[in-house]
């Protein structure tokens, strides 16, 4: 685990998922002009990196070229922030998913290291909410890997669990993986690892050295989660994708609320905000 505390903290802003939509918070983006300007408020007030799941104007999630394409197009207009595109997506073709990639060359990918159960449970109700299978075989990870590396885009290896962590380990000994290495962290989905201190603890530890790490707390746990990655060295992303609430309660009015609050953190702790500059230095980004 890297435990530097005078390095800045990379700040990653993900603007909007796929799951929850305007009826949840009514901040989340759908058309490229609104991604724009919601990657543009996360900039300033520090992110580094914007990470973007595609929609469609009409808020359905989009898989598509061109819609990636127009959001890439207006964000790259609006903002100098380095953007990230998903490839996380359930039942859909590894050549849908990894199409924008290959396009339009982002400087990061986010890749999903490994297979889960993917629920969301009521305790009132005493039901769950939604639930599916997760699927991230080797192959279709290998498959969206050499992609990656043909386009030039830097992985960012997202880790549901501590098991995820280690399936990154024979990649690395196949050469499919080259340092750099960025790892996220993912904690407070059921069926992946709990949103503890003591789980982020674990997984953190069991990195190969020197890695680049960051946080990913799911919903109002991230503030805790997000805390204690600043406090160990480590990076954190914020964004409407894992969570609409401060630490107050109240809901956010953009995304830039929340990478204020995340800065903020880092400042507190005696930590700087990473600039883009850093960013692409650290992560050796090769594409705009």
């Amino acid at each position: 685990m890297s435990f530097d505390l005078e390095r800045p903290c990379i700040l990653t802003c993900a603007l909007s998922g796929v799951v929850a939509d305007r009826r949840q918070c009514p901040a989340i983006p759908y058309t490229p002009e609104e991604y724009a300007a919601e990657a543009r408020r996360a900039f300033e007030a520090g992110a580094s990196i914007v990470h973007i799941h595609a929609r469609r104007p009409d808020g359905i999630p989009s898989y598509e070229v061109e819609d990636y394409r127009a959001i890439h197009a207006a964000v790259t207009a609006e903002c100098p922030v380095i953007i990230n595109f998903s490839t996380g997506a359930v039942d859909i073709p590894v050549e849908k998913k990894t199409a924008p990639i290959t396009t339009l060359r982002p400087a990061i990918g986010a890749l999903n290291m490994g297979s889960m159960n993917y629920a969301k449970y009521h305790p009132g109700r005493k039901e769950f909410v939604f639930e599916f299978v997760f699927a991230n075989p080797f192959h279709e990870i290998i498959e969206i890997l050499r992609a990656m590396r043909e386009a030039g885009t830097r992985p960012e290896m997202e880790c549901f669990d501590l098991g995820h962590v280690g399936n990154t380990l024979p990649l690395l000994d196949m050469g499919l993986l080259e340092p750099p290495l960025d790892y996220s962290l993912i904690l407070g989905v059921l069926g992946g690892a709990p949103p503890t201190t003591r789980a982020l603890m674990a997984m953190a530890d069991s990195l190969p050295e020197g890695a680049e790490w960051q946080v990913i707390g799911i919903g109002r746990d991230q503030w805790r989660l997000a805390a204690a990655a600043i406090g160990l060295g480590g990076n954190v992303r914020v964004g409407l994708e894992d969570n609409f609430y401060l630490p107050g309660g109240e809901m956010a009015r953009s995304n830039g609320d929340l990478v204020e609050q995340a800065a903020r953190m880092v400042r507190e702790q005696g930590r700087d905000v990473a600039t883009v500059e850093e960013c692409r230095r650290r992560l050796a980004l090769k594409n705009r």
